[in-house]
């Protein structure tokens, strides 16, 4: 049975009301194709070298200058096992409908992270896999039909054509009217929980294998990310600061520049649970923020971030470094600001909470405190708006 987890349902709601926010607000200002995902082509130079080999700044706290997490891989590893599906299966989902899975040959994975894409690989089931989003940019998935408009925005016509015999998604993304219209078209749509944080990642792998009748591959997979990210978040504690007070203080900032959007994104945002896996100190919940809200100059001051965490589109969509300090003179009044400490990552990578996890927890420990390991965000820092975006589906 699939079952959202009651207590963090509020979460789910909050990110969906974010994406259709940030939806409006592109609509409204025009710039949907300006600001659709665009590739990062920076080398991820050392990003196989283990943390501890790296060549480590003296102080994370007063590093100096950008720099950009990237993956060492854009892979997938399917955990091994070929036991067919069983199927039919009957699931609740995590709205509570009762949804009956007959055919697993035709899936489609849709969600604002590409996480559960990334699951249904990571399952072995790849090959069934019909279509994508615009976050889904892994190994595999580049010939893949996108059916989803100005980035989140569900696209019934494409998905129809494809004709999914099981459609996999959740609530932040959207509408919920085209998620009727498909199962009215006699679609098996499952709608998983929205929850996407480090803890809760095996959930959404058993969530995921239970829909498409693989429970078994389910298990293995969810053991083996469970070790992965001890592994990775016992090796970014290698290269931590053992004492409190030494730690980075970092803050996660959403930003779509042509739409005017900045949000800090605090507790139970998911982007708190990252920082904490890399040993750094989360200050947005630190000073209270809960979940996901706009940002607010006196909440930036009263941070007081050593390090702002921000997406690879978001940091270009205001020009890079130089142009999110002029927009956001508050910067000024903090350390990350007066020492130009921005660590950007890939928009479908940083919060992709999956069978990525922990290679996102090695890239942002590398970036973090081996900055001079990692390359300058080129992509956005150097190029910012002048860049060329890949047009919205």
């Amino acid at each position: 049975m699939l079952h959202a987890p009651p207590p963090r349902r509020r979460l789910a709601r909050l990110l969906g009301a974010l994406t259709l926010a940030l939806g409006a607000a592109l609509a409204a200002s025009g710039c949907a194709a300006a600001e659709a995902s665009v590739a990062v082509d920076a080398p991820c130079a050392d990003a196989s070298t283990p943390l501890a080999e790296l060549d480590l700044a003296d102080d994370p706290r007063t590093a100096t200058g950008p720099s950009t997490a990237c993956l060492a891989s854009r892979a997938i590893t399917p955990v091994g096992g070929d036991s067919a599906p069983e199927l039919p299966v009957t699931v609740t989902d995590a709205e509570g409908r009762a949804v009956e899975v007959t055919d697993v040959s035709r899936i489609l994975p849709v969600d604002i992270s590409g996480t559960i894409a990334a699951t249904v690989f990571g399952l072995g089931l790849g090959e069934n896999v019909v279509g994508r989003d615009s976050s889904t940019s892994f190994e595999g998935t580049d010939d893949l039909p996108v059916v989803t408009r100005s980035g989140h925005t569900l696209n019934a016509e494409a998905i129809l054509e494809l004709a999914p015999t099981v459609m996999l998604t959740d609530t932040t993304i959207g509408p919920k009217e085209v998620r009727q219209q498909l199962r009215d078209a006699g679609i098996a749509v499952v709608v998983v929980s929205g929850e996407r944080r480090i803890d809760t990642t095996s959930d959404l792998v058993d969530e995921i294998a239970a829909a498409l009748g693989v429970p078994g591959r389910g298990d293995l997979l969810a053991e083996r990310l469970r070790a992965d990210i001890e592994a990775a978040i016992a090796e970014a504690g290698e290269v931590a600061p053992s004492a409190a007070s030494d730690r980075p203080r970092m803050l996660f900032l959403y930003v779509r520049g042509s739409a005017n959007v900045y949000y800090i994104f605090g507790r139970d945002s998911g982007a708190d649970s990252l920082i904490g896996a890399v040993g750094g100190v989360d200050v947005a919940s630190e000073i209270g923020w809960e979940g996901m809200k706009p940002m607010s100059a006196e909440a930036l001051v009263a941070a007081q971030p050593d390090v702002l965490v921000m997406m690879t589109d978001g940091l270009a969509s205001v020009g890079g470094v130089d142009g999110l300090v002029e927009r956001i003179p508050a910067l000024a009044q903090t350390p990350a600001g007066a020492n130009r400490r921005v660590v950007d990552m890939a928009d479908a990578e940083v919060l992709s909470f999956g069978p990525r996890t922990a290679e996102v927890i090695r890239a942002l420990a590398r970036a973090v405190y081996a900055p001079e390991s990692s390359p300058a965000p080129h992509a956005s820092a150097a190029a910012g708006a002048s860049r060329a975006a890949i047009p919205a589906p």
